[in-house]
């Protein structure tokens, strides 16, 4: 095999860790002898071990002599500072591991190529650059998060053919029963979920996950006059809400579980002080769902990483327009009569 297949296989048991790392980083590591995996492990939530420990401690007791002329491949560079856990750059020394191969470097500033340099300082031969591009994706909401003081952000709305996202003073269902899973997939892997007032007055969404599996991404509500009922089901117990309220107006909606924020919202800068403070809040992946002027909110401001965007079949004369992307989408799937486009702010 070559070093490009063992570096997949971090890449997959990364994604394993989606939705529960944040702040922290989804890695993946495997530890390899004469072409054979000896142990692997991916990180698994915020503040547990690394991947790289969790891939060694995987290695059967009658393998663990062959740990010192193995070969330890990581989806981004180990950690060399001390948090909730040790360095890993001080596992891999004491377990005499000889070579390193990395996909893309830590973006940390108090790792961004020291971990890799103290590595080599110590005489283990370390390999950087390996299908680097598709480690930057995995490392992704991380390198958002401490180069920007932001989440990763997603934008995500559905849109009917004639280029509607909706009504403005009733609920329009546009896509089908598999995009609808598809975008519970997304919540589960999300830290986080958006939508401004308008979204939950028209439609009362419940924003958790209910058409697959995992956890329910915490609710953000743009609640700027702050009159939104206290029985909208995002204030639910059904999962973690912030209700964003502006400077100056009360509130007596206190979601169940959560709590109520105020900052006012006509302040420059609003959104990136608004996402600065979810990243306080543990949310390096967030997916904003609408509405529309929500949306258009943070397109104007450039303040995006992706955009998944359905057209569907559906004809709404009289409707709401869509927001509209000044770019080509860079991929096109089909779900049965749904077309679905990605877009990326690079």
């Amino acid at each position: 095999m070559k070093q490009e297949d063992f570096m997949l296989r971090c890449f997959e048991i990364a994604l394993l860790g989606i939705g529960h790392t944040s702040p922290n980083p989804m890695v993946g590591a495997c530890l390899v002898y004469e072409n054979r995996i000896i142990g692997e492990g991916y990180h698994e939530k915020h503040g547990g071990p690394h991947a790289e420990v969790n891939a060694i401690n995987s290695v059967l007791e009658e393998d663990r002599h062959l740990i010192p002329q193995s070969t330890l491949y990581v989806s981004l560079e180990p950690c060399c500072v001390y948090g909730r856990t040790p360095p890993c750059t001080n596992l891999i020394l004491a377990n005499k591991i000889p070579k390193v191969v990395v996909s893309t470097l830590d973006l940390s500033p108090e790792v961004a190529g020291n971990g890799i340099k103290i590595l080599r300082e110590h005489g283990v031969d370390v390999t950087t650059g390996i299908l680097e591009d598709m480690g930057k994706v995995i490392a992704a909401s991380r390198h958002a998060i401490v180069t920007l003081d932001r989440p990763y952000i997603i934008l995500k709305y559905a849109q009917s053919a004639n280029g509607k996202i909706g009504h403005p003073d009733k609920q329009v269902w546009f896509t089908n029963s598999i995009s609808k899973i598809l975008v519970h997939k997304w919540r589960s892997e999300s830290d986080g979920i958006l939508v401004g007032a308008n979204t939950v007055a028209i439609d009362n969404p419940a924003l958790t996950t209910r058409e697959y599996f995992g956890k329910s991404p915490i609710r953000v509500i743009l609640d700027k006059k702050g009159n939104l009922p206290s029985e909208s089901e995002v204030f639910n117990d059904a999962a973690s809400t912030i209700h964003v309220v502006s400077n100056g107006k009360t509130t007596k909606t206190t979601p169940k579980n959560g709590k109520t924020i105020n900052m006012d919202d006509n302040a420059p800068g609003f959104l990136d002080q608004l996402m600065s403070r979810l990243v306080e809040e543990k949310i390096g992946l967030l997916l904003v769902e609408g509405g529309a002027k929500t949306i258009q909110r943070f397109l104007t401001a450039d303040l995006w990483d992706e955009a998944r965007i359905f057209t569907t079949e559906v004809i709404l004369p009289d409707g709401i327009d869509a927001p509209k992307m000044e770019k080509a989408p860079e991929k096109t799937f089909q779900i049965l009569k749904d077309k679905l486009e990605y877009y990326f702010n690079r």
